[in-house]
C-alpha cells in the first residue's frame, strides 16, 4: 500500500479459532470510522476463517465468515487476529482447532507476497511467524508470547515493550488494545493524520507512543487530550498552518480569552500555541522540501515563515540536520 492512497483498499481479516474479539473489534472500528468520512475512499472488508462459524474468546458466536480465498490482490491489507487458549465458558483448543490454525498458516504463506501488507494483532504474529513471514523482520507481539515468537522466527528481531512495530510491509502489535494504535497509525499513513486524529477523538483513545515506538507525525503531536476547544484550535491551525494566526483569532475560535486559551493549550497540548504553529509549519516545509524543487525562500513563504532565516532558526530547534537534508531524503 502506498502512503495517502486514494483507492479503495481491500482488507482481509483472518480469524483463527478462538479469536480474541477485541483484536478484531478495536482495529475494525477504526477502519469503519475511516470509511465513513465523507468523500474519502474506503475499505472493502472481508472476514475470513477456515469455517463459517466459530466461538470468539468471550463465547459470542461468529457466523457468516468467508472461506480463505485462493489469492488476494496487490495492494491488499491482510489482518491476522490473535486468539486465546480458552474461550469464556468453553474448553481449550481442539484437534480441529489445531488443523484450522495449520490451514491459516499455509494460506498466509501462499498469498502474502510483495505488494500485500500484513498486520498482525497480538498473538496473530505467531501464525505469521509459522508461515515464515517474519523472517529477518523486526516485530513484536503480546508480552507473554515474545519468547514463542522468537522461537518460531529465530531470524526475526523480536522487540519487547513496543505498542507496535512496522518493518516494510509487515506490521505487528502488542497485546489487544495496541491493535487500535496500529490501525490509527495505518489510517494516518493512508488517509492522512487529520482523519486519524478525528477517529481517535471519536473513540476517546489516545495516540499513544512509547520511547521506542514509531515516531508520531508532527501533525498528530499534542493531540492526546479530550478538550474540545483546544482540538478546535488545533484543527484550524492544521488546516491552514501558513496562515498569519494571531492569539486573538484563535481565542475567538476557542470562545475563550487569549490568556485562558494560552493556559488551556499549554495544559492539554503540552506546548505553547507558538510552538504548535511552528511545528506544523516545519512539517509543511519538510514535505515541500521532499516533494518539490521550490527554492528555500519559496518554501519558507508558503509554510508561513517570515523569512528563510526564521525557517532555519526554528528548524534548528527541532532537527539535528539542516533543511537541505529533508530535500535529499525526498
Amino acid at each position: 500500500m502506498t502512503e495517502l492512497s486514494s483507492a479503495v483498499i481491500p482488507v482481509y481479516v483472518v480469524l483463527p479459532p478462538r479469536t480474541l474479539l477485541l483484536d478484531v473489534a478495536g482495529p475494525m472500528e477504526v477502519l469503519r470510522r475511516a470509511a465513513m468520512e465523507p468523500g474519502a475512499p474506503g475499505f472493502s472488508v472481508s472476514y475470513l476463517a477456515v469455517r463459517a462459524t466459530m466461538d470468539s474468546s468471550i463465547g459470542l458466536g461468529l457466523a457468516g465468515l468467508r472461506p480463505l480465498p485462493d489469492a488476494v490482490p496487490d495492494g491488499a491489507l491482510v489482518i491476522v487476529s490473535g486468539n486465546v487458549d480458552q474461550v469464556l465458558g468453553g474448553a481449550g483448543p481442539t484437534a480441529r482447532d489445531v488443523e484450522d490454525e495449520a490451514a491459516i498458516v499455509a494460506w498466509l504463506a501462499r498469498v502474502v507476497r510483495p505488494g500485500v501488507t500484513l498486520a498482525c494483532i497480538c498473538s496473530g504474529a505467531l501464525l505469521a511467524a509459522r508461515a515464515g513471514l517474519l523472517a529477518g523482520k523486526a516485530c513484536t507481539t503480546h508480552h507473554v508470547c515474545t519468547a514463542e515468537l522468537a522461537r518460531l522466527a529465530p531470524s526475526a528481531r523480536v522487540l519487547e515493550d513496543r505498542l507496535f512495530v512496522e518493518d516494510g510491509e509487515r506490521l505487528t502489535s502488542a497485546g489487544i488494545t495496541s491493535g487500535v494504535d496500529l490501525m490509527l497509525h495505518l489510517v494516518a499513513r493512508l488517509r492522512g493524520p487529520a482523519l486519524a486524529v478525528s477517529i481517535a477523538r471519536a473513540m476517546v483513545v489516545y495516540l499513544r507512543r512509547g520511547p521506542s515506538d514509531p515516531q508520531l507525525s508532527p501533525w498528530l503531536e499534542g493531540r492526546n487530550h479530550v478538550h474540545p476547544a483546544v482540538h478546535r484550535v488545533q484543527d484550524a491551525i492544521a488546516a491552514e498552518p501558513a496562515r498569519d494566526w494571531s492569539l486573538e483569532m484563535l481565542a475567538d475560535l476557542a470562545a475563550a480569552s487569549p490568556r485562558h486559551l494560552s493556559r488551556l493549550f499549554n495544559a492539554h497540548a503540552g506546548m505553547s500555541l507558538t510552538d504548535y504553529v511552528n511545528r506544523l509549519r516545519l512539517a509543511l516545509a519538510s514535505e515541500m522540501l521532499a516533494a518539490t524543487r521550490l527554492d528555500m525562500e519559496s518554501v519558507a513563504e508558503r509554510a508561513g515563515f517570515a523569512s528563510t532565516r526564521q525557517l532555519r532558526r526554528v528548524w534548528r530547534r527541532h532537527h539535528p540536520t539542516p533543511p537541505k537534508a529533508a530535500r535529499a531524503a525526498g
